[in-house]
């Protein structure tokens, strides 16, 4: 494993997180929105993780591990975003609302507020300790190039 593998790997998921907070954001943002360009409510966006640099296979993995070779992993990726069509729209009594139908009830979006600020703090902390073992990485190659000298 080179000195850079570590900051790319670290790079890595400091991007995914990043970019996870980013549609969390996006999702309380339209926690509300009851139509959108297409006309219907907003539908909650999940994103979804994988390896980077391609899939190995267990059997892959723990041969290399019995033949004594070192199994460094290339970091994390987005694999895509996308909508929650399992959690269920909210339906709210208000027939006030220009987006109520003929019983008096709106579709509102089905963002959890509780679920989303859960999910971003665990996309925060996952940030912080990519940005710990970066920061990490940096000491180490810094002591090793002070101890070259």
């Amino acid at each position: 494993m080179s000195m850079f593998s570590a900051f790319n790997i670290n790079a890595s998921g400091l991007t995914a997180q990043r970019y996870r907070m980013d549609v969390i954001s996006e999702n309380v943002a339209n926690a509300s929105t009851t139509r959108t360009a297409d006309g219907t409510p907003y539908r909650r966006k999940v994103v979804a993780f994988e390896e980077k640099g391609g899939r190995d296979t267990f059997q892959r993995v723990l041969g290399q591990a019995t033949r004594g070779q070192d199994y460094t992993g290339a970091g994390v990726k987005v694999h895509g975003v996308y909508e929650d069509h399992v959690t269920e729209m909210n339906l709210v009594y208000d027939p006030s609302h220009p987006d109520a139908d003929e019983n008096g009830y709106v579709e509102y979006p089905n963002v959890n507020i509780i679920t989303e600020m859960t999910n971003m703090i665990d996309a925060s902390r996952a940030y912080e300790a990519n940005s710990t073992a970066f920061n990490a990485s940096k000491a180490m190659v810094l002591k090793a190039l002070e101890l070259a000298q």
